[in-house]
Parts: C-alpha cells; sequence; structure tokens
C-alpha cells in the first residue's frame, strides 16, 4: 500500500522545509543541484493500523532478547561445564559454550534489529538539506542541535510509544546481566586446592612407564624413576590438572651421601621422592646427574641438589623442591606418608 492509495485528506501536512532547489549548470559551476527526490510517505506514517503492527513486532525483539538474556543465565547456571552435545555439523562441542554463544547471540541481534525496525517504520525518515559548517559550533548551531534533539525525540514516539519504551527499556537492562555472569567463568575462587596433591597417607607410589606399583628393589642406586599416585589414570577428565602438581622423581642414594637431615628422615633406605616440577616455571625436570646427584630443569637451566634437600645451586628458580614423605606398606610396597608439606611448582604467592 503506497500513499498514492491514501486520500490527499489522510496525509500527513508538508513540511515548510524544502528539499533543495535544482540549479541549472553553467561554466562556473558545471554540476547542477539535483536537489533531493520528492518525499514519499511509508505505510506507517498515514495508517496508524499498520504503525501498531510496527510497535508490536518492535516489543516482540525485545522481548525475546529479555527472555534469551534469562535463558544465557539459566544456561550458565545449570548446563555442567564438563557436558557436550553433538552439532551437525560442527560435531561435539560444549554444551555450556554453544547456549550461552546462541542465547546471547540470540539477546543482542533482537536488541540490534528491533532498534532498526523502529528506525525504520515508526521514527521520521524524511531527508533534510543543511549546508556544511564550521567545526567550531557557534551558539546558534547549539541552539540549533537542541532544538534537533528535542524534534527527533518528539518524532520517535518515545513518550506516546510506551509498549515500545518499555520492553526496551527492559531489553538494554537485561543484556548486561550476561556480562555480569560471565565473571563466574574466572572461578571458581581455588580455595586450599593449589596446597594440596592427590598425595595422602597410604597412596601407593605407581611407576609411570608400568603403571605397576613400585618396591624398594626397583629402584636402583643411581637410577631416577617417575611415578604418580596410585588410582590415577591417564584417561581420568583432571588426569593433566592432577599429574601437574602430583609427578614425582624417585632416586636412590647412599644413605651417608644424604647432607640433609630431614631428607634422610623422610626417605627410605636411601630412596628419596621429591616433586617433578620446577619451581621456577612449572616446567618438568628429566635431566639426571648421578656422580653428582644434581638435577636439570631442560627450559631455564634450573639445577637442584637431590642429596641436600633439593636446594638450588644455579638458575632462576627460587626454591627447593618439595619432598614426598615416603615409607612402605604391609605388603612392601612404596607409599606416601602424606601430602606435600609445602605447594608444588612455581614460587607461592603464599609460600611460608
Amino acid at each position: 500500500m503506497s500513499s498514492q492509495d491514501i486520500p490527499e485528506e489522510n496525509l500527513p501536512a508538508a513540511q515548510d522545509h524544502a528539499h533543495g532547489a535544482v540549479t541549472v549548470a553553467d561554466e562556473e559551476n558545471p554540476f547542477a543541484d539535483p536537489g533531493l527526490p520528492p518525499h514519499e510517505h511509508r505505510i506507517q506514517d498515514i495508517d496508524e493500523r499498520a504503525a501498531k503492527r510496527s510497535e508490536r513486532a518492535v516489543a516482540l525483539l525485545f522481548t525475546v532478547s529479555m527472555l534469551a538474556t534469562i535463558g544465557f543465565i539459566v544456561s550458565y547456571l545449570v548446563i555442567p561445564n564438563d557436558k557436550s552435545i553433538f552439532v551437525f555439523p560442527i560435531g561435539h562441542i560444549s554444551a555450556m559454550n554453544f547456549a550461552l554463544g546462541l542465547t546471547l547471540g540470540v539477546a543482542l541481534f533482537c536488541i540490534g534489529a528491533g532498534a532498526v525496525h523502529w528506525a525504520r517504520t515508526l521514527m521520521s525518515d524524511e531527508e533534510v538539506a543543511a549546508e556544511r559548517h564550521p567545526i567550531a559550533a557557534s551558539p546558534e548551531v547549539r541552539a540549533k542541535v537542541h532544538a534537533d534533539f528535542k524534534q527527533g525525540a518528539k518524532e520517535s514516539a518515545l513518550g506516546r510509544r510506551k509498549l515500545i519504551r518499555n520492553t526496551m527499556f527492559g531489553a538494554l537492562a537485561l543484556v548486561p546481566l550476561s556480562g555480569v555472569m560471565l565473571l563466574g567463568g574466572l572461578g571458581p575462587a581455588p580455595g586450599t586446592k593449589l596446597r594440596h596433591t592427590l598425595w595422602a597417607k597410604g597412596k601407593r607410589l605407581v611407576n609411570m612407564n608400568t603403571n605397576e606399583p613400585l618396591r624398594p628393589e626397583d629402584v636402583a642406586v643411581g637410577s631416577l624413576t617417575f611415578a604418580m599416585p596410585d588410582g590415577l589414570e591417564e584417561h581420568d577428565e583432571d588426569f593433566q590438572n592432577e599429574i601437574a602438581k602430583a609427578a614425582l622423581m624417585i632416586v636412590r642414594l647412599q644413605p651417608a651421601n644424604i647432607k640433609d637431615k630431614r631428607e634422610l628422615d623422610w626417605s627410605h633406605e636411601g630412596i628419596v621422592a621429591f616433586s617433578k616440577i620446577c619451581t621456577h616455571v612449572g616446567c618438568p625436570i628429566s635431566l639426571y646427574e648421578q656422580q653428582t646427584h644434581h638435577v636439570l630443569c631442560p627450559c631455564h637451566q634450573s639445577t637442584f641438589d637431590l642429596s641436600d634437600g633439593a636446594r638450588v645451586i644455579f638458575g632462576p628458580a627460587g626454591h627447593a623442591l618439595p619432598q614426598l614423605r615416603i615409607g612402605v606398606d604391609s605388603e612392601g610396597y612404596l607409599q606416601a606418608l602424606g601430602d606435600f608439606e609445602e605447594p608444588v611448582g612455581p614460587a607461592f604467592w603464599e609460600r611460608g
């Protein structure tokens, strides 16, 4: 339906401002100004029923945005972060990430679509020619800007279209909550889990290469063996997080060569167990000098003396490797007698 189909008396009154005068090209001005085309009224400018339909469409989009934001919050709170779903053709993806992305995308899209539809169908669309002006605005220009703003606010019908206004404010008020909820992704707070590993009294030492529990006779003098807690499996979901704290290196020394009294007390027949995680930046230590009893981190060459409490003798590491107190159980297998007494890995902000 176009404005030509509406009786003349129903058309809005003509505006006072002109659409631009057409000039004739001459030698001084070879390019004629075509002016602006005649303004054609939209159906919403003529028929209030069409305007109401557009108003309801905009309100619907804002309402869908509110519902999507609520769905975002519910998804974040309800969906487990380890649940996965199959989405064709992407494949298996995180159910929470998919739900959060979908709901947040719908919320933002509906706000944008509602604003665009509102501007194209209900706000004034009449073009006005204005001459360029200097960057420094004169008092007259500032007064005109204020007047134009008031006129634009009036033409937007924000005060009269209460349904649009209320749903828009609701959508704009709710969508920032999505960002607030994402702050929860920075947590939960670590609590004391950075201070503890899977090692506990009675946990057997398992050879990482054979997955078999270790006996004292399995560790030869001068050898280096890597161990992990009994019950930890490579296919476990949290294996990487746990092994990063619990990885051990087992070395057997002659008891007479152990200089540190606590190290000797915490050993078993010269078998000592130290964290494999370098205290500089957390690299796994794997290089052992049998004659000197030194271990070397391959990343930045921090060197530790395993015969003297694994203290640092070279490199950027800030403190000694944590030692695990070990013994044997009733079946003759090596076992932990507790957890590390200090945090494992790089310098800890609450150490000591």
